[in-house]
């Protein structure tokens, strides 16, 4: 006996489609060029292999029952998937890569991310996004372990190893900044790490899996408040749960509204760079949609969206 693996075919689906249309067996063997009795015999074996009845054959006429209904709705979304991969198949074997994963540190703009990706699927590429969250060491480390192909924040301080190239997104510049109700609101400035310390720091999770992790202007000693990512670190402070650097491009605003204050320290101002990193290879070997992606990030206005510089990149 036939599996329904063996009898769902896409030939058999478009036959019994043929049946439903024509509203009879003979009707339908004449258009597809079939002798009544082979048309009925292939029916059978589909309606053996699934154990249902597909047709009701009590009149003259060829009614599907519910379960032939369901099987050619779905047998529909089914042919059209078929003929979706093999656009894709097509497409792929013109240069574009199945997947793009890109590791996304938490530094960078959201909202930019999201309008490049409105942008690339415009094109309707063959490719596949896939959008990774991480944070400071992670954001390399899924570039370096192959999880991810292209990789947007990156800290870093000497030039990468093992086949990576960089390109600089810019200098992320960081403020000291508290709460407007929180005790070092009113400490004279410029601060120093000992009255610093005396406060609980809010700090980011590195969200690195192997190796050493980073952190930014943590003190030795000092209680922390670790949460996942910026915008929860950028909460807490402004709640006056704890202290720190945040990028000045993301607390402008609430510094500019007084939701926070920037107080002056001793040490000297925190910034990092902050860049973009991908696998080194010639260009006729990279794909098309990261060379899609690179190539939008070569642009100035782009890098400065990215960091929060501008609200949308041309």
């Amino acid at each position: 006996m036939n599996s329904p693996r063996d009898v769902l075919t896409p030939a058999a689906l478009a036959m019994l489609q043929v049946i439903a249309d024509s509203g009879s067996f003979a009707a339908a063997s004449r258009q597809l060029n079939m002798v009544p009795s082979a048309l009925t015999y292939r029916v059978r074996q589909i309606e053996d292999a699934l154990d249902v009845l597909l047709f009701d054959r009590s009149s003259r006429q060829a009614r599907l029952t519910a379960a032939g209904s369901e099987l050619l709705e779905e047998g529909r979304h089914f042919l059209l998937e078929i003929d979706a991969i093999a656009n894709r198949v097509k497409r792929v074997a013109t240069g574009w890569e199945p997947q793009l994963t890109i590791a996304i540190d938490s530094i960078i703009d959201r909202g930019t991310v999201m309008d490049l990706c409105e942008d690339f699927f415009q094109m309707k590429p063959p490719t596949k996004l896939k959008l990774r969250t991480e944070t400071l060491s992670g954001t390399l480390e899924a570039l370096m372990t192959g999880q991810a192909d292209l990789a947007l924040g990156a800290v870093m301080d000497a030039h990468p190893k093992g086949g990576l190239q960089r390109e600089l997104l810019g200098c992320v510049y960081f403020a000291f900044a508290v709460a407007p109700h929180h005790p070092l609101v009113h400490a004279p400035e410029p601060l120093s790490d000992q009255v610093i310390r005396q406060h609980r720091a809010v700090a980011i999770a590195d969200s690195v899996q192997h190796g050493r992790s980073m952190s930014i202007g943590l003190l030795s000693g000092q209680d922390v408040f670790t949460v996942a990512d910026l915008p929860a670190k950028l909460d807490a402070q402004v709640r006056g749960l704890g202290v720190g650097f945040l990028p000045t491009c993301v607390a402008q605003s609430y510094l500019d509204t007084g939701r926070l204050v920037e107080k002056k320290v001793e040490r000297a101002q925190q910034r990092v760079q902050s860049y973009y990193v991908w696998r080194r290879a010639a260009k006729q070997q990279q794909g098309k949609a990261l060379q899609w992606w690179l190539e939008q990030l070569a642009q100035p206005v782009t890098r400065e969206a990215l960091l929060g510089i501008r609200q949308k990149y041309a």
